[in-house]
């Protein structure tokens, strides 16, 4: 079929077949589709939206639009995404805890872009770690470590990645039936036997409000399953920092501290084991919940999961006694200095977004795709609702390139955290489950 006529039927609100979005995506991943035609089929899909069936149906072409992986381990082949956070920290203690349960972790992971972190960048940020292996690196990780953490190959789900750049830049990038395409096209090529999803929801998350987030979870759980990847979503609260780092260089060490034992916050623990526990029942390496969490804490206790993130990152080229020392190896920003708030009170709300852009700003983020990133910068310490702050007590602690980055950073910060008025309402670290 002609790709007009497929952009024309979309268009009416007609819904697509099966062969009719199959022969559209496999002329966008073969060039024959234009720019025009791809930018046209993503405005018709904006509007007129896609159901559940045209989704899978979406899914599954870009998923056959290149590579599919197929592995041969002794254990089930787990992920986790998530749609980006503030400090999101997540997945750096995530994959070798679960490794150290028994699941293999192939963690394909992308780059931050606005205010959000990337997993990527932050794996970047370790001298030597090769976070763009070839294929035969990646599965030796992948089966020596039990998990490797690494960024997005152009094998997989290349049409995904010509849709995606197109939806870029004509507004098309919220809808619901392409993001949930875009998201599970390269998990379902990388031959999962679980997917966990995250799904972030507030301040600094791509969907604000809870009847968004809740659309995206379902249409994510109800569509994986659908194609043949078996899903639970998780509605998490990002009105709030998730860890109080956030950065590349400061986030692994905070993953470290997470890991040995040093330091966990509460709501980042609930996090981390809630998602954590969903792998393991979706691998069928614990039967119910209680026994996951069971599980999981006695990995950490023993030291087991520290154990597997250091050869991750030995697997793949980086220091091998790193998590005995990670900042004797990472870089440090030359500056750290307190950010105090203009007058002691207590924190209400915060602008999580912003506290994002702060990191941007520091050039610990990137604007647009092709911009470079700075490691070293980020912010620690960072004070959450609920918190007196003043003298005593910063907003954050900031690390920086230059003088003129703190004052910038100070200014920034400030503005992003309300101490007076009305308390925002406590949301759960983890408000919603959803399954297909």
């Amino acid at each position: 079929m002609m790709p007009q006529e497929v952009i024309r039927a979309k268009r009416d609100g007609k819904v697509l077949s099966d062969d009719e979005i199959a022969s559209f995506i496999a002329a966008l991943a073969n060039n024959v589709v234009t720019e025009g035609q791809a930018a046209a089929f993503a405005m018709a899909v904006y509007f007129q939206g896609m159901n559940i069936a045209e989704r899978v149906a979406l899914t599954k072409a870009m998923r056959d639009s290149g590579t599919v992986l197929a592995w041969d381990l002794p254990g089930p082949v787990l992920d986790k995404h998530s749609t980006g956070g503030v400090g999101d920290t997540v997945s750096l203690m995530l994959a070798p805890l679960v490794a150290a349960c028994g699941g293999y972790v192939p963690m394909i992971s992308g780059r931050g872009l606005g205010h959000t972190g990337g997993t990527y960048d932050k794996m970047e940020s370790i001298p030597g770690y090769v976070a763009a292996p070839t294929m035969a690196r990646f599965r030796s990780a992948v089966s020596k470590a039990g998990c490797a953490i690494i960024g997005q190959t152009a094998d997989l789900a290349p049409a995904d990645k010509r849709l995606y750049a197109i939806r870029d830049v004509t507004a098309t990038v919220e809808s619901i039936g392409l993001i949930t395409a875009s998201i599970l096209s390269k998990k379902l090529a990388a031959g999962l036997h679980g997917l966990a999803m995250d799904v972030k929801c507030g301040s600094g998350a791509f969907m604000p409000t809870l009847p968004k987030a809740r659309e995206l979870a379902q249409s994510i759980a109800s569509v994986a399953t659908g194609a043949g990847l078996p899903t639970t979503a998780l509605v998490t609260d990002m009105d709030r920092p998730l860890a109080d780092a956030a950065g590349n260089a400061v986030e692994v060490a905070y993953a470290i501290d997470y890991l040995t034992g040093a330091r966990r916050e509460p709501r980042m623990h609930e996090v981390v084991l809630a998602l954590a526990s969903e792998m393991l029942l979706l691998g069928k390496l614990a039967r119910t919940s209680q026994t996951a969490r069971a599980k999981l804490q006695a990995a950490l206790d023993s030291g087991a999961a520290a154990e597997k993130f250091g050869h991750m990152v030995a697997a793949l080229g980086g220091p091998r006694k790193f998590v005995d020392d990670p900042w004797q190896h990472l870089e440090a920003a030359p500056i750290t200095a307190a950010i105090h708030p203009e007058r002691a009170g207590t924190v209400r709300r915060i602008d999580t977004r912003a506290v994002g852009m702060v990191v941007v700003a520091l050039g610990g983020g990137r604007t647009r795709p092709q911009d470079d990133v700075d490691h070293t910068v980020g912010l620690t310490w960072l004070a959450t609702t609920g918190e007196q702050v003043g003298p005593d007590r910063p907003l954050a602690l900031v690390h920086a390139r230059t003088q003129a980055q703190v004052d910038q950073a100070t200014a920034l910060l400030r503005a992003a955290y309300r101490l007076t008025g009305r308390a925002a309402g406590e949301q759960p670290a983890v408000i919603d489950r959803l399954t297909a």
